[in-house]
């Protein structure tokens, strides 16, 4: 399929999975996942702050978009494993760099954030 889209257009797909990339729990799983599988629980844990109903609804967004892969395997109980796709893998570059990019930043957008806050409360009277 060669069909060309594009971003800026109102109706393009494409903006669909920026929003879903661009989501702070996707990116923060789709980092986890691209070092190894792992299981729900152990996503929860480690993706600290996200609740159950939002790792399970972002999982099967992902699934969906071919991000993701899950697996369940026959025990007892059922053991359900996730994994990054290959298409999944082609986005850690971007999210590495991205995250890489945040904290090393973060000192500069706090004190931006500080300064603004400062001038903001400071009440200009009209003339």
């Amino acid at each position: 399929m060669n069909k060309r889209y594009d971003v800026y257009a109102q109706h393009c797909p494409t903006r669909m999975i920026l929003d879903r990339v661009a989501d702070k729990w996707t990116l923060l799983i789709l980092n986890i996942l691209v070092e190894r599988p792992m299981r729900f629980n152990q996503l929860k844990r480690d993706v600290e702050g996200i609740s159950q109903k939002v790792l399970s609804q972002t999982l099967k967004n992902l699934v969906r978009d071919g991000f993701v892969e899950r697996t369940v395997f026959p025990t007892i109980p059922v053991t359900v494993e996730y994994a990054s796709t290959q298409m999944g893998k082609t986005l850690a570059k971007p999210i590495a760099e991205l995250t890489y990019w945040a904290e090393q930043n973060m000192d500069n957008v706090l004190l931006s954030q500080q300064k603004f806050d400062a001038s903001a409360n400071s009440t200009v009277e009209p003339l």
